[in-house]
């Protein structure tokens, strides 16, 4: 099988070759650039070699394209050409990490420091105004900085929490569709992360890319809104889904077939042992919105979506099948009532898990290779029987992890596809 032809086997709840892998096609199912840059080393034996930091925020490495086919990826991402922090994937130049990882970042990611050695980075990549992302000396990624300003909550305005919202011009939909041109060029599978798409998104309610921040950005002040000011929300979601439909619809046409999958959401419900939302909530909150979108790209195109909810999600499930999602991210197994052999013997027919191949929490950075490993094998068996399944892990590859673990997770993948 080609690479497109085994993902969208798979996607059908078919029985593939070998499961299809994906490996940095979406911000939730990459690596850490410094993790990448070993893998290198260790695989291709590329000492001098500067990986790309393609996405500052949580500083995820460019899996390129000799690294994806020594690894056997098949899937790609289509993404719009501008980073979380507003500056564009483009004129790259060195830098040194704290850890003494050489890498290439953006020509404007730009970062201030403080007396503690900390790195502050800036809305595109301008130092004149307030950073919006922190990362600590010897961190790896950053956190996002609020700059919300003070606000009446008696005269709450909806247009504030809508400024990042708006139709997409015609030199990032080109640049979408040239992506995804290429990908079906090169037999690839590929999914598309749709702007705009995600209602309440704590990951991107802070707007790092905005220089000016208007209404709720407040991590917790914005959990709280969600049932002290629902219906502000509310409105918020209903305009903010009639803009994405309008963008759908040109990505639509744009795109066609050369994509197979949408990624629209990554809001989180489930914490490690439960949801923090009840069932109620969500189908009176996000529900009407999410089964919008998905009957839009269900009626008007091929593809898939795809809902990224970390933590303990199990009880929500049947939910986002009821919304119309076809795949479900990260699988985060180790988490509550999500055991890999219940997920499929319960939802397997129904839903295609991306992801879940190997705990990033304990085994992979705590374990053995050989623990990785065994892992690995058990979660191939019981995702990928009758297809349905995309070969990943629990979200990012996070930095520091033994090379021996992450090569471990590859030897079980070939293993078994022999």
């Amino acid at each position: 099988m080609t690479s497109r032809q085994r993902f969208q086997t798979a996607l059908g709840h078919r029985q593939p070759d070998r499961p299809p892998m994906d490996f940095g096609a979406t911000h939730v199912t990459g690596m850490n650039v410094s993790t990448v840059h070993r893998l290198r080393q260790a695989l291709l034996g590329e000492k001098d070699y500067l990986v790309k930091v393609i996405e500052p925020y949580q500083m995820l490495g460019e899996i390129d394209a000799k690294l994806a086919e020594a690894l056997g990826v098949d899937v790609v991402g289509v993404m719009g050409p501008r980073t979380m922090f507003g500056f564009e994937n483009a004129d790259f130049k060195p830098l040194r990490l704290f850890d003494g990882t050489d890498v290439l970042v953006p020509g404007q990611f730009n970062v201030t420091t403080d007396d503690k050695g900390d790195w502050y980075i800036h809305p595109e990549g301008d130092t004149s105004i307030p950073p919006s992302g922190h990362m600590p000396k010897d961190g790896f990624y950053f956190d996002a900085i609020c700059r919300q300003e003070p606000i009446d909550e008696d005269n709450l305005d909806v247009q504030d929490n809508l400024e990042e919202f708006g139709p997409l011009s015609r030199e990032v939909v080109d640049f979408m569709a040239a992506s995804a041109r290429a990908a079906a060029a090169a037999g690839k599978g590929a999914i598309l992360s749709a702007p705009g798409a995600a209602f309440g998104d704590i990951a991107l309610v802070p707007a790092m890319w905005m220089r000016r921040t208007k209404g709720i950005r407040d991590v917790a002040e914005w959990y709280m809104a969600t049932a002290a000011n629902r219906d502000y929300v509310y409105a918020i979601f209903e305009k903010q889904c009639e803009i994405a439909l309008e963008n759908l619809a040109v990505l639509a046409e744009a795109l066609g077939d050369d994509v197979q999958t949408v990624f629209t959401t990554g809001t989180d419900f489930g914490t490690q042992n439960g949801l923090f939302i009840s069932p109620n909530a969500y189908r009176d909150l996000y529900q009407p919105f999410h089964k919008q979108i998905n009957a839009f790209v269900h009626n008007h195109t091929n593809w898939k979506v795809f809902i990224h909810s970390c933590g303990a999600v199990s009880e929500l499930i049947p939910d986002f099948i009821d919304s119309g999602f076809d795949i479900l991210n990260p699988v985060q197994c180790s988490a509550y009532g999500m055991g890999a052999a219940k997920l499929k013997d319960d939802y397997g027919d129904r839903v295609t898990f991306w992801g879940g191949v190997v705990d990033t929490q304990k085994t992979l950075p705590f374990g053995t290779p050989r623990e990785v490993y065994d892992e690995v094998r058990r979660r191939i068996d019981i995702l990928g029987k009758n297809g349905g399944f995309v070969f990943n892990a629990i979200h990012n590859i996070q930095a520091g992890i033994p090379i021996e673990n992450v090569l471990a997770i590859f030897e079980a993948y070939r293993d078994n596809s022999n």
